[in-house]
Parts: structure tokens; C-alpha cells; sequence
């Protein structure tokens, strides 16, 4: 670091950037240790194959997948466990479902074709149907492709 005496060139002035970089180190080891900490996605539900046969049918029982079916220039047509559903009737349906439920899981499915935005309505019913946690199903990827 150089300093000026005032010789015979006159008065020098300069900044001393070594304050500003302290606070650059700083605030950069600040924020290196912030960003590992905040939260990255969201949770996502999956159901898994059971092990057996036996708790296959007993899941099978367990589980309620509601369908959103596209249909050409209509609303979508919806089922419950492949019950056809009336929108109207959907949070009713979900709400004697779960009244007794001490697992409260949900799966949508939607077909390809389907507006997102009916699939978001359902999750909302499911959601004043007092269903804890709801998944998003799609389709298997079948192998070999």
C-alpha cells in the first residue's frame, strides 16, 4: 500500500479500497453459507408398488384416485376410483370418502389432453375435502423406448 508524503508532485488523494473489499468478503461468505439453506422444489407424492400380492389388493382398497377424462369440446367427464362423478358432486363424494380416514392421500390423474386448470380445481376440491396429501399421477414410461 502506498502512501503520498507530498513531494514535489503535490497533494495525491486515493481511495483505500481495502475497507470495500472486506465488505465484499463479507457479505460473500454471508451469502455462500444463506444459500444452501433455503428450501429447492416442491414435495412430490408417489406411490409405491407394494411388495406382495396380498398388500397389493389391500392398497388397491386404500387408495383414491380421482380421473379428469378429456372429452372433445365438453367439460371433462370425472371418476373416483372408475366411479363416474359429476363436478358437482365431487366434493361431497370426497368428503364421505375421507370422513373416516385416518390416511388422508389423494392421486389426480389427468389425461394428456386435459387444461391444467381442471386438474387444480380437483386438487383444490381435495383440498376443502380435508385431504392431506395430494399427488399428481402420470403416466408410466414404458421401457424400451
Amino acid at each position: 500500500m502506498a502512501m503520498s508524503t507530498g513531494g514535489p508532485g503535490g497533494n495525491m488523494s486515493e481511495i483505500n479500497v481495502t475497507p470495500m473489499i472486506d465488505i465484499l468478503l463479507v457479505l460473500l461468505i454471508i451469502f455462500m453459507v444463506i444459500v444452501p439453506v433455503t428450501p429447492k422444489g416442491l414435495d412430490a407424492l408417489v406411490p409405491q408398488p407394494p411388495k406382495n400380492p396380498q398388500q397389493q389388493q389391500q392398497q388397491n382398497d386404500r387408495t383414491i384416485v380421482v380421473q379428469v377424462l378429456y372429452r372433445p369440446g365438453q367439460s371433462p367427464a370425472y371418476k373416483i376410483n372408475e366411479t363416474d362423478v359429476n363436478h358437482g358432486d365431487l366434493l361431497a363424494k370426497l368428503t364421505d370418502i375421507y370422513a373416516n380416514r385416518a390416511e388422508r392421500v389423494m392421486f389426480v390423474k389427468g389425461d394428456d389432453d386435459v387444461n391444467f386448470a381442471y386438474i387444480a380445481d380437483v386438487i383444490d376440491i381435495g383440498r376443502a375435502a380435508n385431504v392431506d396429501h395430494i399427488g399428481l399421477m402420470t403416466p408410466k414410461i414404458q421401457e424400451g423406448q
